[in-house]
């Protein structure tokens, strides 16, 4: 899943917005085949999609036409070999079913969860192909399914993705769409809760969503410092199990792990956003960060 804060949905039968998605500022962009595009341009939808991937493959992710309808046999077909970056697939359920897609398309796949069978599956999923690249939640369906009124109840739903992802050893899943497009402050504040409970990175549905989750998955500066400064104490009180460093704080290995990847993450960004050839929604890959 790369280090892609910001993943901007674009409905793919309107190619003028494609490529207006692709100027601009999000991380990766998803061309969508599936709840944007009504069903007379399902085919226009995805003939953009494969002229995308094949011009920008490496920031382009498609998300599908859920299994079992009448569009994804054909999605998959022309996907397949295409070079996109991987697929969104939409109402994940079926472990089987994910890696016969996996094997027909051999790109990396991004799960949807947004049922509570989805739910129930979420650790076999996670497992079921080296091409799954990631499972998030798909919070909109996934509280219409469980009769959840207040997506705030839905927090036992996403640590339970956090975990599955996590013990497959694949990267923090991607928080879900914000849909209140006037309610910038509620997005942030959101943004930075979700990053706290184990999401990196957001779907969002409109430009003027990038800057918040942006600055919400970015490591501030007194962040980074604080995380540098642990760990030259860690060179200094050498291979002790644990000690107490200069500010007082209780440091073990799993503080030194989390100090790292904060480090990690500043760096990558950083170069990132100096380097417009490779953006920060990299290919697909099982990772432990």
């Amino acid at each position: 899943m790369g280090l892609a804060r910001s993943w901007l949905y674009v409905p793919g039968h309107r190619p003028d917005l494609v490529a207006k998605a692709l100027a601009g500022p999000a991380d990766a962009v998803v061309v969508d085949l599936e709840d944007s595009v009504p069903p007379a341009h399902k085919q226009r939808a995805r003939e953009v999609a494969v002229e995308t991937c094949g011009s920008r493959p490496e920031q382009v992710w498609v998300r599908v036409n859920g299994a079992g309808t009448d569009w994804s046999d054909d999605d998959a077909a022309a996907l397949a070999g295409s070079g996109a970056a991987g697929l969104r697939v939409p109402k994940a359920e079926d472990p089987a079913a994910v890696a016969a897609l996996a094997e027909r398309t051999g790109l990396g796949l991004h799960l949807l969860i947004e049922s509570a069978r989805g739910l129930r599956e979420a650790f076999d999923l996670a497992e079921c192909h080296p091409l799954v690249a990631g499972v998030s939640p798909g919070e909109t369906d996934l509280a219409a399914d469980l009769r959840i009124r207040d997506r705030r109840e839905l927090s036992w739903a996403r640590s339970r993705i956090v975990a599955a992802n996590r013990a497959a050893g694949l990267p923090s899943p991607i928080a879900s769409v914000w849909t209140d497009l006037s309610d910038r402050a509620g997005l942030a504040e959101d943004s930075t809760a979700m990053r706290d409970a184990g999401f990196f990175g957001r779907s969002v549905i409109h430009p003027g969503q990038i800057d918040p989750v942006h600055h919400a998955f970015t490591p501030d500066r007194d962040e980074v410092e604080q995380a540098r400064a642990l760990l030259d104490a860690l060179d200094v009180a050498g291979d002790s199990a644990a000690w107490v460093d200069d500010r007082g704080r209780f440091v073990d290995r799993a503080v030194v792990a989390g100090a790292r990847w904060v480090i990690e993450l500043a760096d990558a960004l950083d170069h990132s956003s100096n380097d417009h050839d490779e953006p920060a929604g990299a290919r697909p890959g099982r990772s432990n960060s």
